[in-house]
């Protein structure tokens, strides 16, 4: 990541955040997909995102990775995401099965269901854990709790995996 990139990003330049939502979008989309459940939450995430991607970047200090810190930023907007979605009780349509996938193995299917049937509160910790590979201290961060929170809902959402893998064998 160049530095003329993020600096062309700060002063607004579209076509410095165009090449920036190119080079990170998928990834973003991946990420905000696993944490709120739902294409359209996914999407209006990564929008938010690079919406406020210029203002973000006022407060980048350019330590770490810039791919990891943009992560972070975009684990922290679905967060909010599903707070608000909570507040307001809404329920998302799950209309990705209209969008055609390859085929799945039937474990895979069956962890896929188990992961959507868990609470946000346990899928959130097990998908930035597991899946994005932060540690627990980053996790508690990002999320507002403690590191044995962070290490109980892991085990918890874990548990809850295993049980509902084996009741569907």
């Amino acid at each position: 990541m160049s530095a003329a990139l993020i600096e062309a990003v700060r002063a607004g330049n579209p076509e410095a955040l165009a090449a920036l939502y190119q080079e990170h979008g998928r990834a973003l989309y991946r990420l905000a997909y696993r944490l709120t459940g739902t294409r359209e939450d996914a999407e209006d995430v990564v929008h938010d995102v690079f919406v406020g991607l210029p203002e973000a970047l006022a407060h980048y200090e350019e330590q770490g990775k810039f791919t990891s810190w943009l992560k972070r930023v975009t684990a922290r907007v679905a967060l909010v995401r599903l707070r608000t979605r909570k507040r307001r009780r809404e329920v998302g349509l799950d209309i990705a099965d209209e969008e055609p996938k390859p085929p799945a193995d039937a474990i895979i299917i069956a962890l896929e269901s188990a992961l959507n049937s868990l609470p946000d509160s346990l899928r959130v910790v097990i998908m930035l854990k597991e899946v994005e590979g932060y540690s627990h201290g980053e996790v508690a961060e990002l999320l507002g709790i403690s590191v044995g929170a962070s290490r109980v809902r892991a085990a918890r959402a874990l548990a809850r995996l295993r049980k509902a893998l084996e009741d569907g064998q």
